[in-house]
C-alpha cells in the first residue's frame, strides 16, 4: 500500500504562510508542520512507501521532508502545470507511481491519528465523512447510495453529508478511478476536481463512506482554518487515554496496545493490585510494585496510578479520561458488567470507548503456560499462602483429594456484579484422602501414599497447599514431615493437640479422645519450626478444647502457648452448629494477639458468611470435605440408576460430558 499526498497546489488564501514555502509546511503547533504530522502518522500506520506531488517551492518542499529523517520511501512528482490545472492533473503526473492500494490525501489536511489509524485499517476502499457535523459551504459534500459513495463535489448540498478528500483507495477500485483520471486530462480536461471524473463512475468505484463523527479531519485552505486547526490539535495533544493492565508478563500485545493509545492522547496507565489479579486471574508472578515501574519505564506513558477494583469506577471519575482503550474480548463474558459501567460513566461527562481486536496469538498462551509453570513450582508455591494471607487479610480453601479434585479447586470461578470469585488454596484432608482409598479416618494411609497425593495435586494446579497432619505423629517423625512437606511446596501444616489413636474430632466426646499435654504440644511445634529451612513454610496448631467440652478458657490457655512456642496460625475447632464458641475465642483471642493468623473449617456452624468471619478475626475458611461428601452420593446414586433400569440412558442427565471432564484437564 502507497500513500499519495497531493502538494501541488499555490495556497494563495493562506496570504503570508504561503509566501516562502508551500501550505504543507504551515506550523500547526512548535515544530510540527501539517505534512510533518501526516508523514509522521503514516509511518506510525504501517505505510513505508510515499508518493508526494509539488508544484511551486517544489525543492524547499522536498529538503524538508528529507530532513524530517523518517523510516519512509518518498518519492516526489512535480506538477509542471501547476499554475493553471488542479490536482487532477497531479494524479495524472504521478499515474505511473500508482499502481497499487493507495491511500489518498490532500496535503493541507490535519488528522487526528485515530481517524488516519481507521482508514489505513478499512478492508473495503472508504471516504471520509460525517453525519455528525453540519453540512459546509464551501468544502466537500458526498451523497451516498445503496450504502456506497456516489457522488462528492461542492455543491451538493441535497441529501448529502460532509466529507473530506482522505481515501483508501483498492488497487481495483482506484484503477476505474484512475483510468477516468487519465481519460480527462488527455481531453485536456485539467482545471477540475479529481473528484469530478470520479462522479462519472457513478458509485463504481465502490468507496464506502467511514463516518469519523466529529474528530478532526479538516483542510487548511486560509489563516482562520489554520486557527481553528491550531486550537483543536493543541487540545489532542492534552487528551487523556486510560488502560488498565495486570499483565506482570509484559508481551507484544500489551505493547501494541499502548502504542495504540499513545496516538490517542496522554496515556494513563492503571495497575491492578495484586490482591484483584489473585482473585480475578491468577497469582501474579510479579507484585505491584513491580509491575507499576514496568509501566512507569514505557516510553510515552504519562503516568501511572493503581486501580484497586475490577471496578473502573473509582479512577474514571477521579481522572475523567476523555478515552478508554480496552481489547474487545470483555463484550460478553464475566467482564461485560465492568464494561458497560465504564460506558455509562464515560457517556454521563462526555468520555468514549475505544476498543481494538484481542491479541490472542498463540505465543501469549504459551507465555501464560509458562508463568502458570513456574507458579507451581514448590519455592514460588510455598510463599504464596503467607503472601495472599499478607495482601488481603483473608483466605479460603477448598478440599481435593487427587488430581481432578485439584483442577475442580484450581479452576472454579463464579462471576457476579463484574467480580470474580475463586478458593484461593487447597486443603489435603486426612480424612477426605484416607476415604478416596477407602480406608478410615486413623491415619492408617502413610505419609508416602500422602505424598502421592500431593504429587498428584501439584503436578496440575498451581495453588497453595495446606496440609492436614492430623496429631503430627511423633515429634521424631514431625521433623522429617515438615522438611519433606516445605521441599515439595506445601504451605502449611495443621496438626491437633491430640495423642494416640486418631478419632474424627467430630465425634467430640462421644469417644475417648485424649489431648496433649500444652509443653509436650508446644515441644512439637518448636522442633517442627527447628526443622524447617525457609521462612515460608507455616505450621498451624489446631486445637481441640471446644470439641472435647474443656472450654474457652482451656482454648485460649494452649493458643497463647502455642504461638509462644512458634506457632505460625492457630485453628479453633467446633462441632456446634452455634458459632458463639467460635466468635467467642475470636473476641478474646484478638484482644490480646492481633497478628497470628486464626483459620476456622465450618463444618458445624456453616451459616456463617466469610464476611462476617473476617470481620471477627478469622484468617482462613477451610471447606474440608465437601467436594467428597458431594461426590460420593452422586456416584452412588449413577451406580443405582444404571442398576434399576439395566442401561445407562437414564444416568445421561446425572452426568458431566466427558468434554468438559477433558477440558478441565491442562494439554501440554
Amino acid at each position: 500500500m502507497k500513500a499519495l499526498i497531493l502538494n501541488s497546489g499555490l495556497g494563495k488564501r493562506m496570504g503570508i504562510y504561503t509566501k516562502e514555502q508551500p501550505k504543507c509546511m504551515t506550523e500547526i503547533s512548535p515544530s510540527v508542520t501539517i505534512i510533518s504530522k501526516q508523514l509522521k502518522q503514516l509511518v506510525e500506520s504501517g505505510i513505508k512507501e510515499v508518493v508526494i506531488t509539488t508544484g511551486a517551492f517544489d525543492s524547499v518542499l522536498m529538503e524538508y521532508c528529507e530532513s524530517l529523517d523518517l523510516p519512509i520511501d518518498i518519492s516526489y512528482v512535480k506538477n509542471p502545470k501547476f499554475q493553471e490545472t488542479n490536482y487532477i492533473y497531479s494524479i495524472y503526473c504521478a499515474r505511473e507511481a500508482l499502481d497499487d492500494d493507495i491511500i489518498l490525501m490532500h496535503g493541507d489536511l490535519v488528522i487526528e491519528n485515530e481517524v488516519l489509524d481507521n482508514v489505513v485499517n478499512s478492508e473495503n476502499s472508504c471516504m471520509v465523512v460525517s453525519r455528525s457535523l453540519p453540512l459546509p459551504e464551501k468544502d466537500f459534500k458526498a451523497t451516498i447510495k445503496d450504502g456506497k459513495v456516489n457522488k462528492v463535489g461542492v455543491d451538493l448540498f441535497n441529501k448529502s453529508v460532509a466529507a473530506q478528500p482522505l481515501y483508501k483507495l483498492k488497487k481495483e477500485d482506484w484503477k476505474k478511478w484512475l483510468e477516468k483520471i487519465v481519460e480527462f486530462c488527455e481531453k485536456g480536461v485539467t482545471d477540475v476536481y479529481a473528484e469530478n471524473a470520479l462522479n462519472e463512475l457513478d458509485g463504481a468505484c465502490n468507496i464506502f463512506p467511514l463516518d469519523i463523527g466529529k474528530a478532526l479531519c479538516e483542510e487548511v485552505d486560509n489563516p482562520d482554518d489554520l486557527l481553528v486547526a491550531t486550537l483543536k490539535v493543541r487540545q489532542l495533544s492534552i487528551r487523556t487515554v486510560y488502560l488498565v493492565f495486570s499483565a506482570d508478563i509484559l508481551h507484544e500485545g500489551h505493547i501494541e496496545l499502548i502504542k495504540k493509545a499513545k496516538k490517542l492522547g496522554r496515556v494513563i496507565i492503571g495497575v491492578l493490585s495484586d490482591e484483584v489479579v489473585a482473585t480475578y486471574k491468577r497469582f501474579p508472578l510479579v507484585p505491584i510494585e513491580e509491575r507499576r515501574a514496568i509501566f512507569e519505564s514505557i516510553s510515552g506513558v504519562y503516568k501511572v496510578v493503581d486501580q484497586e477494583t475490577l471496578s473502573y469506577k473509582d479512577n474514571l471519575l477521579k481522572y475523567r479520561p476523555d478515552i478508554v482503550v480496552h481489547g474487545d474480548d470483555w463484550k460478553e463474558g464475566f467482564q461485560k458488567p465492568i464494561r458497560d459501567e465504564v460506558v455509562t460513566i464515560l457517556a454521563s461527562y462526555g468520555g468514549r470507548l475505544v476498543e481494538y481486536p484481542y491479541s490472542n496469538r498463540e505465543r501469549y498462551k504459551v507465555i501464560e503456560e509458562r508463568t502458570r509453570r513456574e507458579l507451581s513450582l514448590p519455592d514460588f508455591r510455598r510463599a504464596r499462602l503467607k503472601k495472599i494471607l499478607e495482601m488481603k487479610g483473608f483466605a479460603t480453601a477448598l478440599e481435593a483429594h487427587s488430581g481432578i479434585t485439584g483442577l475442580i479447586v484450581e479452576q472454579t470461578k463464579i462471576f457476579s456484579n463484574g467480580g470474580v470469585k475463586q478458593f484461593d488454596a487447597m486443603w489435603v484432608s486426612s480424612l477426605c484422602d484416607s476415604t478416596a482409598k477407602g480406608k478410615p479416618d486413623i491415619e492408617l494411609v502413610d505419609m508416602t501414599s500422602r505424598y502421592r497425593t500431593i504429587d498428584d495435586i501439584m503436578e496440575v494446579t498451581t495453588k497453595p497447599i495446606i496440609f492436614d497432619g492430623d496429631t503430627g505423629g511423633l515429634t521424631e517423625h514431625f521433623v522429617y514431615t515438615v522438611r519433606s512437606l516445605e521441599r515439595m511446596g506445601v504451605s502449611m501444616i495443621i496438626i491437633e493437640d491430640k495423642t494416640g489413636l486418631k478419632k474424627n474430632s467430630l465425634f467430640g466426646t462421644e469417644v475417648e479422645q485424649t489431648q496433649a499435654p500444652i509443653d509436650e504440644f508446644c515441644a512439637k511445634i518448636k522442633a517442627g519450626k527447628e526443622a524447617q529451612k525457609t521462612s515460608d513454610f507455616m505450621i498451624c496448631a489446631r486445637i481441640e478444647s471446644l470439641i472435647l467440652e474443656k472450654g474457652l478458657d482451656d482454648a485460649l490457655k494452649r493458643a497463647f502457648a502455642f504461638v509462644r512456642a512458634g506457632a505460625d496460625a492457630i485453628m479453633i475447632h467446633s462441632r456446634k452448629k452455634d458459632p458463639t464458641e467460635i466468635f467467642e475465642f475470636l473476641k478474646a483471642f484478638r484482644e490480646k494477639d492481633s497478628i497470628t493468623p486464626i483459620v476456622l473449617v465450618p463444618t458445624s456452624f456453616n451459616t456463617v458468611y466469610e464476611d462476617e468471619f473476617k470481620e471477627r478475626g478469622a484468617n482462613i475458611v477451610i471447606y474440608a470435605n465437601q467436594l467428597t461428601r458431594t461426590g460420593f452420593p452422586a456416584m452412588k446414586d449413577a451406580a443405582e440408576t444404571i442398576l434399576r433400569n439395566s442401561r445407562a440412558k437414564e444416568c445421561d442427565d446425572k452426568c458431566m460430558s466427558i468434554k468438559e471432564i477433558i477440558n478441565l484437564i491442562p494439554g501440554e
